[in-house]
This record gives C-alpha cells, sequence and structure tokens, in this order.
C-alpha cells in the first residue's frame, strides 16, 4: 500500500483482515505512523461491533508491516496507491513501481477521477495495470470499481477482482470512462437540483425534503454537497465538464461558483447551503398525515406527455371548502379541464406506493384548487408539497429521469453493466435504488416523456434522451389504463 492517510490505512486495513500480508509505505514517516495507529484503532473498534473478533484482530495487526523506502514494496505480488489526485504524481510513481517491484506484479490505483489508461502510460506493462476505486473510509463503504483500462489484461481485473472480495468488498466493473460508474451515475443528484434552484422551481429546503420524504435518500442534494465540501463538489463538476469536452450534462451551474466564492463550502466551514452556527440545519421531517380517505381509482394513475397527470376538481361549489376525494378526476388531456381548476401532480414511483405528492399551478390555477387537491391528497396519507412553478418533472421526477437517463448513457458506451450500475449508487453513495431499479419503479416511458419535456420547453441539450433508453422505453409494455 502506497500511501497512508485515511483511504491508504483505510484499504491497508482491509488486506489485513483480508488474509494479506500488507506492506505499507508513505514517503512522510509522520504519515506512516499515524497510518499504523489509525489500523491499529480501526481493527479494534471493528472487534468490537462484532464485525471482526478479538483474535481475527490481532492476527490482521501481525499482518501489517512498514516501508520506509518505496523499494522495500519489491516482493508484493499487488500495489495499490492513494497518493493525491495529480496525473504527473501518479505516472510517475507507477513508473518507479514498475522498475521495483516484478514483471508479474499487478499495480492498482485508487484514483477516483483520473484516467487509468493515462495513469498506465508511464510504465512499460500497461496490461498489468488496473483501477481499484474505494469509497471513503474505506473499511464502512463495501463497494470497490474495479476499472479496467485500455491495455488492462483480462487476468489482471480477475485478479484485483479476487482480492476485492477477499477484502470482504463488493466488487464491480468498470471502463476507464469519466468517473468510472458511481460518480458518474450521481452528477444528476447535485446539477439537477442546482438548476431547479436557479430556474426557482423549488427553494434548497424543499428539493431537499422532497428527495429525502419522496425519493427515501439520507440526505437531500443540497446537504450533501455541503457534507462533501461545495468547493470539492464544485471541483469535481468542472473535472467532468472540462474532461468531457463540455458535455451539456455535466455543466456546472453558476450557483456553485458564487457560493464557492463566497466562501460557504458547507459543513467545514459553517455555512453552505444551509447554516451550521446556530445548531441544527434544519427541523426534522414532518411525519406523514394519517390517512382518511381511500383513492377512488386505481394505479397506475394516468399521465400526460410531460410525465403529469391533471386534477379536475369537480364543480366550483365544492372548492370551498375543499370538497371530498372523490372529486378528483384524471385526465390525460389538459385542455379538458377549465384552466382555473387545473392542478398537476406528481407522485413516485406510483400514487400507491408514494409518501410524497408534489404540486403544481397551471397559469390559471386558483389557491381554491390548489388548497382543494392538496388536503385531497393528504387525507390519502401523502406528504404535500406545493413547488413554486411548473416545469416538466417538477422535483423528484426531473431528479430521477436524468439519474435514469444518465445510467443508460453510461451502459450504452459500455462503462458499465446495468447490474453494477444498482450495485454502485447503492453501495457507493447509499440509495435506496439504484438508477436501473429506479427506471422500473417509475417507468422508462415517464422517464422519456419528463426529458422529451424538459428538452422542448427550455431547448436545453442536456436532457436530451439516451438512445438506449429510448429504445428500451419503447420496449416497455404500455401501462393499463384506469
Amino acid at each position: 500500500m502506497v500511501g497512508a492517510g485515511t483511504m491508504g490505512a483505510g484499504i491497508a486495513q482491509l488486506a489485513c483482515i483480508g488474509g494479506f500480508e500488507t506492506w505499507m509505505h508513505d514517503p512522510d514517516p509522520d504519515a506512516l505512523a499515524a497510518g499504523e495507529t489509525r489500523i491499529a484503532q480501526g481493527l479494534a473498534k471493528g472487534a468490537s461491533k462484532g464485525m471482526w473478533d478479538e483474535d481475527e484482530a490481532a492476527a490482521a495487526r501481525e499482518r501489517l508491516h512498514l516501508a520506509g523506502e518505496l523499494e522495500d514494496l519489491g516482493e508484493c505480488q499487488l500495489v495499490i496507491e492513494a497518493a493525491p489526485e495529480n496525473l504527473a504524481v501518479k505516472r510517475e510513481l507507477f513508473a518507479k513501481l514498475a522498475s521495483i517491484c516484478g514483471p508479474h506484479a499487478i499495480l492498482a490505483t485508487n484514483t477516483s477521477s483520473l484516467s487509468v489508461t493515462a495513469i498506465a502510460a508511464g510504465t512499460e506493462r500497461p496490461e498489468r495495470v488496473c483501477g481499484m476505486h474505494f469509497f471513503n473510509p474505506p473499511p464502512l463503504m463495501r463497494l470497490v470499481e474495479i476499472v479496467s483500462g485500455d491495455d488492462t489484461a483480462a487476468e489482471t481485473a480477475e485478479a484485483a477482482t479476487e482480492v476485492a472480495r477477499a477484502m470482504r468488498r463488493e466488487p464491480i466493473q468498470a471502463a476507464d470512462g469519466i468517473g468510472f460508474v458511481a460518480n458518474r451515475c450521481a452528477r444528476p443528484f447535485t446539477l439537477e437540483a442546482l438548476r431547479l434552484l436557479g430556474e426557482r422551481v423549488s427553494e434548497i429546503d424543499q428539493i431537499d425534503r422532497i428527495v429525502r420524504i419522496g425519493g427515501g435518500f439520507r440526505m437531500g442534494p443540497f446537504e450533501l454537497m455541503d457534507l462533501v465540501g461545495v468547493d470539492v463538489n464544485f471541483d469535481v463538476a468542472r473535472s467532468f465538464w472540462e474532461q468531457s469536452f463540455h458535455e451539456p450534462r455535466w455543466q456546472p451551474h453558476p450557483i456553485q461558483a458564487r457560493t464557492v466564492a463566497a466562501g460557504r463550502h458547507g459543513r467545514k466551514t459553517g455555512r453552505g447551503y444551509y447554516d451550521y452556527s446556530q445548531g441544527p440545519h434544519r427541523p426534522d421531517d414532518p411525519p406523514l398525515p394519517e390517512a382518511t380517505e381511500s383513492p377512488a381509482y386505481a394505479d397506475p394513475v394516468r399521465f400526460d406527455g410531460d410525465g403529469f397527470a391533471a386534477v379536475n376538481l369537480g364543480d366550483a361549489a365544492e372548492l370551498a371548502p375543499p370538497g371530498p376525494l372523490n372529486t378528483l378526476e384524471f385526465s390525460e388531456q389538459r385542455h379538458s379541464i377549465e384552466p382555473e381548476r387545473l392542478v398537476y401532480f406528481l407522485a413516485l414511483p406510483s400514487l400507491s406506493e408514494s409518501t410524497v405528492v408534489e404540486l403544481a399551478r397551471g397559469p390559471q390555477t386558483s389557491d381554491s384548487a390548489l388548497a382543494a387537491a392538496g388536503a385531497g391528497f393528504a387525507a390519502m396519507g401523502k406528504h404535500v408539497e406545493c413547488v413554486l412553478d411548473y416545469r416538466p418533472g417538477l422535483v423528484l421526477g426531473r431528479i430521477l429521469a436524468q439519474i435514469v437517463n444518465e445510467a443508460h448513457f453510461a451502459v450504452g458506451q459500455g462503462v458499465a453493466t446495468d447490474q453494477d450500475c444498482d450495485t454502485a449508487m447503492r453501495l457507493g453513495f447509499n440509495w435506496p435504488r439504484g438508477p436501473f431499479e429506479w427506471g422500473g419503479a417509475i417507468g422508462l416511458r415517464r422517464a422519456v416523456a419528463i426529458l422529451d419535456a424538459l428538452h422542448r420547453s427550455l431547448g436545453e441539450e442536456r436532457y436530451r434522451v439516451s438512445p438506449l433508453l429510448r429504445r428500451r422505453a419503447e420496449e416497455e409494455p404500455q401501462p393499463e389504463r384506469s
């Protein structure tokens, strides 16, 4: 193991517990000593939590050896580096390792953003170079992306996969594309949230609340950016955009640049998109209301060309006070509903399964119609969120549609399989569903409808539909009519 920081020591700990004699090197003696202490503490903590017993921890500790010089790694069959994310630094390091280690040694990089092919170009044996991208902190995060560069031999990737499994991790296979799998599929989670904010469709706290309650995510996109670091997230966004020669889907948002320039870098500075100086940055999410009515129709609710269902709230006399739930009727044709009674709603993955119903006004929607719709959905036991402005997909639908789209682009370009994309997001980011699982839940036709409507209304190429997604959507069975 080259590097004894948080990532390096964490990976070395996994190697020791996996049964491998492990040599750890760091050019800084103090960092090497600190890494040794971190590993000892990690093994002891794991034993106290029942992850392994004390005898296993003691045996693992005996497998750790400190390497004061890089040359001490000469007999190692596998070397994993966790050096700074700098291509020149990594290429120089790999060239040295290739000259030190035997001809059959595998050299693996833990890079999260650099090209494995470019790193391997610094050696004379690029077929023995691969990526082993662990997630932070390695002892707690089960995912490892095994990345094959252009010249990586199949047996190299297979050996790295076996090692990851011995470390008690879950390996997935990835081609050497920008962001590999997990970081790529995660891009829309924050970028679409920023666009929703910039277009004044919704506000920060509401976007996060909808994503948490409605999507089942542990935190909303703005909370996540604050946790990771707004500056770090912005740097990653710029890296994706620049490496892709300005792919529109990956374009950073000016809000990111403005927030970073203001020094609001997130939790580490006390303020990001939220203020952390006065205790909890947000209130607890409200409980779901108690259901008092049952819907008088069956799932799936019909939706129009933008992926929405339109709500007709019946006779004007029933609008004040809000009428009973059975006044709600659903129509696929917007023009069939009087404009003042038109309310758009979106409930994902379906109305029966949803916990949040998002509402949006039409151009002439009355306050009483909006209130009646909200009361009706609350009577079903749904949390209701009225967004500021209408856009196809509203909040959760728009974010999920782009997540589904990005994953289909990745698979269509041969970066990973459907299953590995889902595994990456569930294990690497603790998502409740992977992108293809989300696609199955909300329906590929609905995702395409939302994206096409966004493309029409906004005229932006970032909403073009992946050819693979469109083909699969066309093959998807038509929903039953209710």
